[in-house]
């Protein structure tokens, strides 16, 4: 009864296999205009605790290993934070355990866990 139930087997996969295409392509091209048409967050003023734990990552870390949490971060996997916008974190290793140079290892000022390195910006 579908439109397609009658072509043949190899046609079928073919026009499914240039509708996911098609798709991944429009999802690339929202992506790119969601980031760039989205602001860039702006620095957040800190609270007293916060401040205190900024002192302690420099402290650790040193000042160029900081970076702010740009938007918030559920964390989905295991050894993943979830973090607010806006929260500090210092820079351990820039790749995970699997060589993945987009997930990051940071130590939030206590918990240390991966986080997705497009929501880092330097501090």
């Amino acid at each position: 009864q579908m439109p397609h139930g009658h072509m043949p087997l190899p046609s079928f996969w073919k026009m499914v296999e240039d509708t996911l295409q098609q798709s991944g392509t429009q999802l690339h091209a929202f992506c790119q205009t969601f980031e760039t048409v989205t602001p860039s967050p702006v620095t957040q003023p800190l609270n007293p605790a916060e401040e205190r734990k900024v002192l302690s990552l420099v402290s650790k870390h040193g000042p160029d290993k900081l970076y702010q949490v740009t938007s918030n971060i559920s964390g989905s996997k295991d050894l993943d934070l979830t973090l607010q916008r806006g929260q500090i974190v210092a820079l351990l290793q820039n790749v995970d355990t699997k060589g993945n140079t987009s997930r990051w290892l940071v130590d939030a000022g206590g918990p240390r866990g991966f986080v997705p390195a497009g929501k880092l910006q330097p501090y």
